[in-house]
């Protein structure tokens, strides 16, 4: 059973989404929360696999709360669906780094909200290939001087080349066929690097890739 938590502060958006949600097999909605403290809290009592969460609240919004949830060690098994009315929020590039497996816009159809929770609930990244492309060419244009490389001296030669790539948005098949290996070694070594940079999913590593600097605008 797939256990979600609803955070948004429109009552109505809430309960379109319970009612759609409740009625699949295997998923339920287990709590709702009005604004990101409510959402933090319920986090924290419930340990649900997903929260579909508004960006925009009162009092504590989505971004803090998606913050606050993905600092908890506690909470490492719950995965974050950030709700926004653009697809290209200027907020998203900030959830992704907090902790957001990827974000659906308030309009996505109900068929593309389940699999988003599924998919999401599974441990994956909400982020096709090419949403990355794109994420990355609007992340690199505002992107400033590269951070401090976290952990990346912990990661072999190769598995530094793997994160590039994905990086880029490279599916684990493309990183394969650019670097001459088999989907599943170039799984592994995803799984490797994200486990050494404790990262959560996909979405995660591209914003690593950046902020260390492996990941150059001038490369795309």
């Amino acid at each position: 059973m797939i256990n979600v938590v609803l955070a948004d502060d429109q009552a109505l958006v809430r309960a379109g989404f319970r009612a759609l949600l409740d009625a699949q097999d295997g998923m339920t909605v287990v709590g709702e929360a009005s604004d990101g403290a409510q959402a933090v809290q319920l986090a924290r009592e419930l340990h649900p696999d997903v929260v579909l969460m508004d960006i925009r609240m009162p009092g504590m919004d989505g971004l803090t709360a998606t913050r606050r949830i993905g600092e908890d060690p506690a909470l490492d098994s719950t995965r974050i669906i950030m709700l926004t009315t653009f697809e290209l929020d200027e907020y998203v590039f900030e959830a992704l780094r907090g902790g957001a497996s990827g974000f659906l816009v308030k309009d996505t159809e109900p068929a593309e909200l389940i699999q988003a929770v599924r998919v999401v609930a599974c441990g994956d990244a909400l982020l096709s290939p090419s949403v990355t492309r794109r994420l990355i060419a609007e992340y690199a244009s505002r992107a400033k001087e590269p951070g401090i490389a976290r952990n990346l001296d912990q990661l072999t030669e190769r598995e530094r080349e793997v994160l590039a790539l994905v990086g880029t948005g490279m599916t684990n098949d493309e990183v394969a066929a650019r670097l001459f290996m088999s989907p599943a070694t170039a799984k592994t070594h995803v799984s490797r690097t994200m486990t050494k940079l404790h990262a959560r999913d996909r979405a995660q590593l591209v914003v690593i890739a950046y902020e260390s600097g492996l990941v150059k605008p001038g490369w795309l």
